[in-house]
């Protein structure tokens, strides 16, 4: 198959994929509050395309687990799985309600490389992540001790931040510990995207 024909394929499937998650996002969100009701209407924009920017952000398929904690509805992970379904990725979440629309999701979008488990972050056993992702999880003071135990020794944090996310920067040690590069979020000017690397002594 010529590479242009594949990557329209692919592309296509990617579009199917994500209207599928929407759809099942606004079938599930009522009964669960998988995302704020009052972003429902711009569900795409406010959800679908602001996750989608860690997926640009890492083009390639990489080497080892993604692992994206407190996962919620899916945001970023699912999204990040639909544009990389060849990539290992685990979403944890200590709400079993929301793990089990994760488990549906993953299953209707054929994301075979795809899990999703419930529990607390702290108790799961260190994962080695190549990649940690957090989307509007807590602050990044308390998120530091999940890099600590989940990162691998050149593994990346991608971490979605709001419009403090600078007052957290300064509150937090993570510059002493991490390399970190910030991306403006293309969805929100006042929200980021922290890129965070750990240093090699």
């Amino acid at each position: 198959m010529a590479p242009q024909r594949a990557q329209c394929r692919m592309n296509a499937s990617r579009e199917a994929r994500l209207a599928t998650y929407a759809a099942l996002l606004r079938k599930w969100n009522p009964s669960i509050n998988l995302i704020a009701p009052g972003t429902v209407p711009d569900l795409e924009r406010r959800h679908l395309q602001d996750s989608a920017q860690l997926a640009s952000l890492v083009v390639d398929p990489w080497d080892g687990l993604w692992l994206d904690i407190g996962s919620g509805g899916g945001l970023p992970g699912l999204v990040v799985a639909i544009h990389h379904p060849d990539s290992e990725l685990l979403l944890v979440d200590s709400d079993r309600r929301k793990v089990a629309f994760l488990q549906t999701a993953i299953r209707d979008l054929g994301l075979t490389r795809c899990r999703a488990t419930a529990g607390r972050i702290e108790d799961l056993a260190p994962a080695s992540a190549r990649h940690l992702s957090a989307r509007a999880l807590a602050p990044l003071p308390r998120l530091m001790p999940y890099l600590d135990r989940h990162l691998a020794a050149d593994g990346t944090a991608w971490l979605m931040k709001g419009q403090n996310w600078q007052a957290e920067l300064d509150q937090s040690e993570a510059e002493a510990q991490f390399d970190i590069r910030i991306h403006r979020s293309i969805t929100d000017p006042a929200a980021a995207i922290l890129q965070c690397d750990r240093k090699t002594t």
